[in-house]
């Protein structure tokens, strides 16, 4: 059977063996849209709630946490999955959000980020209006009826 190649899969892991984990392996993302607002839920398994800091600086969004090793600095290393130190994962924002309404919550591991779309960007009918249908009504009936009377 073959292979197909992937050339990219070798220099990611490639960067994964130099930076022990890449964000994407770190900090795991689903991303979804629930009516009017996008959801991020970034898992972040044993990590101290106090070492996550989530920024906002023009439309990028920068999401940073510290995992810490529970072991001694004598431990020997067995086997060695959970990638320890300092991840961030920055998410490009665009115009339609409402930056200052995004609210981030902490809950068994999982960081849950709820971005509003803005007000402005919001889908809305615009009331077509009638330059003085009435009116003109009324002054055609003027005209007709004196008209008539004469």
């Amino acid at each position: 059977m073959a292979r197909a190649f992937d050339p990219f899969r070798e220099v990611d892991r490639w960067f994964s063996v130099v930076a022990r984990a890449p964000a994407s392996t770190a900090m795991p993302m689903a991303l979804y849209r629930d009516g009017d607002t996008f959801v991020t839920q970034i898992d972040l398994p044993g990590v101290d709630p106090a070492s996550i800091d989530v920024d906002v600086d023009d439309r990028t969004l920068t999401v940073r946490a510290e995992r810490k090793g529970a072991t001694g600095e004598d431990a020997k290393w067995l086997v060695r999955e959970r990638p320890i130190g300092t991840f961030a994962r920055q998410l490009t924002l665009g115009y339609g959000v409402a930056l200052d309404k995004i609210a981030a919550d902490y809950s068994d591991g999982v960081l849950s980020l709820r971005i509003p779309v803005a007000e402005e960007a919001k889908p809305r009918k615009i009331e077509v209006q009638h330059a003085g249908t009435t009116t003109q009504l009324g002054a055609e009936r003027t005209q007709i009826e004196g008209s008539v009377d004469s």
